[in-house]
């Protein structure tokens, strides 16, 4: 096969089972075409207050301080004497978006819609903001725009300040929550003057929104634990003290008014959000007003997390909620229809009313769900054969009448209670019937993607063996039998067109069901490799085959397992450390051993160290950039000397400049911590310079020489530059290890090579990338070339988790990007993020390309080895993805299978960027005249 079409191909191919983990767990839940309910008894409240303080943990709002006060005294006493107050549980991923829309919305957002964007919506969802009959909105442009865009009608009202108003280097980031609480004032203040307006926010079914962004800046700039973000709460806290006074006074203290205090999610003590751990997870609930309850005092109450002796609120009952439940809460203070698509139930606890309205209430709440389970379920019906449908047993049409029409008796006979537990029994069913038949398609998906992994992996696996090794005859095919395996293979995949048409099924179920056709075809084409191959492993001594299974599956296990437990890459470390011994080069090349040992055990600390970014240091990022210069400069010396004293200008003025580039890089991330330090904001030339060297790392290094030692020599000090500007503590140092191992992994595999008399020993110094490519000197695979590619895939995954820069969402540190912006931009900042991850992956790459080159091999015949082991590991995090246990292990399984065929696939295009990286070269000055070394 052409190489240009299988690079194709096998991108194609990997796209295709990355997006099918999408269709299989990550496809949108929302229905559409239920009808509106709402209870019919009139409800408490004319209007509602919702103060979302973003980033705001449960614990420190709750807790007091060292002299036993409170932060937030007006809350707290809302707690003690007004309202009830408990523990909202959210959903992976803690971020904005998918807070607000379980908060508003009541329904817990896809993963797919998440990432498709902060402002506009992906999908259309109702909200409690739409049903309303006027919404009036302060806070985030990133935040309020989301439920205003595709609301029905005219009536969502936003005031937004700057986007750039959320800058993490500012002096007082509480100023956020200032500005929606002065403009909240002034909107009241010039209602008393627009008889418009006054008889607008005089209607009924009106909410208030008030989105405090202040406390999740300073979180994220100061970290939690900080004084600037205890001393945010108290701002907060006055100012709602503030904002409820005035309302109570505009509208004649008719106590008519719902307050809701919560945030989105909560934050590490590191200062970031995104993952599971319960600092993120637990955020405040406390509501107070019209329709709520009063504090309840109870003798004792457990709860796991064991916060109550520690917040001394025990004698005050804690009424914990699912973040989807406050939706349907919302709706029913203010008697609008329950959000469409929300999954919440409603928390009575927290409503004081008549035992009738709960009743009612919780009625309309499981018609509202049950009215999506329908749909659902017609939905499914429409596209399966009916003796292929399955129905929800738990849930049938008749049992399903039968509680409705129970409950609808028992509210008739004032047997409230009777019917609210019936009630919350339909939603709990319901409830199951809508996961039921949101995952309805997700076994038969899943055997078809299987098919196609495991028909990929085989076909690449017969490629290397017919393309790039002497284990197969070469005969011709017999034309007849092709034809005939050609229109079998056809026919079948028309079959299951056919059948994926009549059951009219979405078009990417056609590629994943379709895919296994083509691949086992080009499998079975291969029908004569097969039985060689089948002869050889015959002919092969039982024990050695038995022995090279359990090795290779142990790799690749100790590759699996290091996505769960970072030390496993310690482990595997440590046992590369002592392979010179077991290949017995040792005697051969003492020097070069000793460096590979001592290099692997000292990489092998990095994945015992803290997950980057908890504990800034930037004293070890300038460490590392004088050790970057004290290389550099060592290096210039050795080139030197190997060129006789002579070094072209051209080349000294390019050394000289990237040493420049980590000097200015060294001095920008101090210069820049101690500004934001001291509240000094971002200096402008820092921000040019970081974007400067940030835009010349991958075209400085092009300029240089492509001899082995000055092309990877410069790709390092240029990327090393860009590393320091991103890091915040350790990590600044493990470009410097790796690349260390890197240049030992090299000059190891020439000595493994020529220990097997496989090539002659010429001296790497004068190897030249761009004068190596000659096809006539290519061999043939063996079984060491495996290991080389297990190494290079090994280093690559060590790359990726070796500081824990990714290894959880809640790794990312905000810091790490200061040198380059402090305004808030989710995708700069992501961008920026990928870049600090790909660095190691470059250095990696590109190492690997100069062992190809050394070993003299074809790039394509490892690369092959490595798609192989790395298609290995996807299908094995495929079958580790589940469905079930907490979020955050079916986020994790997920996110892993997805970060493996993004690995994938990524590794296609590092390739290509190696080689470019390392064999072109850029002429500015006309060419150079080469001196031999």
């Amino acid at each position: 096969m052409n190489v240009l079409i299988f690079i194709i191909a096998g991108l194609l191919v990997h796209c295709v089972f990355l997006a099918s983990i999408f269709d299989i767990y990550f496809t949108s839940p929302l229905v559409h075409g239920m009808t509106p309910q709402h209870t019919p008894l009139s409800p408490p409240a004319k209007r509602l207050v919702l103060f979302v303080a973003d980033g705001l943990r449960a614990d420190t709002l709750y807790e007091l301080d060292d002299d036993g006060s409170s932060r937030a005294p007006y809350l707290r006493n809302i707690i003690e004497y007004e309202g009830s107050w408990g523990v909202s549980h959210t959903r992976v991923p803690t971020e904005s978006r998918p807070g607000h829309v379980a908060l508003i919305a009541g329904f817990y957002e896809d993963v797919s819609a998440v990432a498709k964007g902060w402002k506009e919506n992906p999908v259309e969802f109702d909200s409690v903001f739409n049903e309303s009959k006027y919404t009036w909105s302060w806070g985030s442009p990133d935040i309020l725009p989301m439920f205003a865009k595709g609301a029905s009608g005219d009536h969502i009202y936003t005031y937004c300040y700057p986007a750039e108003k959320e800058d993490f280097g500012s002096q007082d980031a509480s100023k956020l929550d200032t500005w929606v609480f002065d403009h909240v004032k002034n909107f009241f203040h010039a209602a008393r003057s627009n008889q418009t307006l006054f008889s607008k926010v005089n209607e009924e079914k009106v909410v208030l929104f008030l989105h405090l962004l202040g406390i999740d800046t300073n979180g994220h700039a100061h970290r939690p634990n900080s004084r600037e973000y205890k001393d945010n709460i108290r701002k907060v806290d006055e100012g709602i003290k503030e904002v409820v006074s005035m309302l109570e006074d505009f509208y004649g203290n008719d106590g008519k008014t719902a307050f809701v205090l919560t945030s989105d999610h909560g934050m590490t003590d590191w200062g970031s959000h995104g993952a599971g751990h319960p600092s993120e997870t637990l955020t405040p609930l406390i509501a107070w007003g019209a329709g709520v309850n009063y504090p309840q005092k109870v003798i004792s109450q457990f709860f796991e997390d064991k916060f109550l002796k520690e917040w001394k609120l025990g004698n005050w009952k804690r009424l914990d909620v699912n973040q989807a439940d406050i939706a349907p809460l919302m709706a029913s203070l203010i008697g609008v229809p329950f959000p469409l698509n929300s999954v919440g139930i409603l928390p009575l606890d927290y409503l004081n009313n008549s035992a009738h309205f709960k009743a009612e209430s919780m009625f309309t709440n499981a018609v509202q769900i049950l009215e999506q389970f329908k749909v659902k379920m017609t939905q499914k019906k429409e596209t399966t054969f009916p003796f292929l449908f399955t129905h929800f047993k738990l849930l049938s049409d008749t049992e399903e009448r039968n509680i409705l029409r129970k409950a609808r008796s028992y509210i008739h006979q004032e047997k409230y209670n009777e019917a609210v537990s019936l009630c919350k029994t339909l939603i709990n069913l319901a409830l199951e019937g809508l996961s039921y038949y949101h995952t309805y398609d997700r076994l038969f998906l899943s055997i078809s993607v299987v098919m196609g992994f495991v028909g990929w992996t085989s076909y690449v696996i017969l490629l290397i063996i017919k393309t790039h090794t002497n284990l197969t005859r070469n005969i011709q095919d017999n034309k007849a039998s092709s034809v005939l395996l050609l229109y079998g293979f056809a026919a079948f995949g028309i079959l299951i067109a056919f059948f994926l048409l009549i059951q009219t099924c979405p078009w990417t179920y056609y590629i994943y069901c379709l895919l296994p056709v083509p691949v086992w075809y080009a499998v079975a084409k291969e029908f004569r490799v097969i039985q060689d191959l089948m002869a050889l492993l015959l002919a092969f001594p039982l024990v050695q085959s038995i022995g090279f299974l359990i090795v290779g599956a142990l790799g690749i296990e100790i590759l699996v397992f290091s996505f769960f437990f970072r030390s496993t890459l310690t482990l595997g470390l440590i046992a590369f450390a002592g392979w010179p011994l077991i290949a017995r080069l040792w005697a051969q090349a003492k020097v070069t051993t000793l460096s590979w040992t001592l290099l692997c055990l000292l990489l092998a600390m990095f994945p015992l160290m803290p997950v980057v970014g908890r504990e800034p240091n930037i004293s070890l990022v300038t460490a590392a950039g004088f050790l970057s210069l004290l290389i550099s400069s060592s290096s210039l010396a050795f080139l030197c000397k190997i060129k006789n004293k002579y070094l072209p200008k051209k080349d000294l003025a390019i050394h000289l400049f990237q040493m420049l580039s980590i000097a200015l890089s060294t001095y920008v991330v101090n210069s820049t911590h101690s500004s934001l330090h001291h509240k000094q904001g971002l200096p402008v030339i820092n921000q040019i310079i970081s974007w400067t060297t940030l835009a010349s790392s991958l075209f400085v290094p092009l300029l240089s020489p492509t001899f082995f030692f000055q092309r990877l020599l410069s790709i390092l000090l240029s990327l090393m530059s860009n590393y320091l500007l991103l890091s915040t503590g350790y990590e600044a140092l493990f470009p410097l290890v790796l690349s260390g191992l890197m240049f030992a992994w090299i000059y190891m595999e020439k000595e493994a090579l020529q220990r097997y008399g496989d090539a002659p020993k010429p001296k790497l110094a004068i190897l030249n990338f761009s004068y190596s490519i000659d096809i006539t000197q290519f061999r043939q695979l063996h079984l060491d070339d495996i290991r080389r590619s297990f190494f290079f895939v090994f280093f690559i995954v060590t790359a990726f988790f070796g500081t824990g820069n990714i290894a959880s969402v809640n790794s990312f540190d905000p810091a790490s990007i200061y040198c380059f912006l402090t305004v808030f931009n989710p995708f700069v900042m992501g961008g920026l993020l990928v870049w600090k991850i790909v660095i190691p992956f470059v250095l990696v790459s590109c190492a690997f390309e100069a062992v190809q080159v050394t070993t003299q091999l074809s790039s394509k015949s490892l690369f092959l080895i490595v798609l192989v082991i790395s298609d290995i590991m996807a299908l094995h995090f495929f079958f580790l993805v589940k469905d079930y246990g907490s979020w955050l292990d079916i986020g994790t399984s997920i996110s892993h299978y997805v970060l493996v065929m993004v690995f994938t696939i990524f590794i296609m295009l590092l390739n290509g960027l190696a080689q470019l990286l390392t064999a072109k070269r850029i002429e500015l000055w006309g060419r150079t005249k080469r001196h031999s070394m």
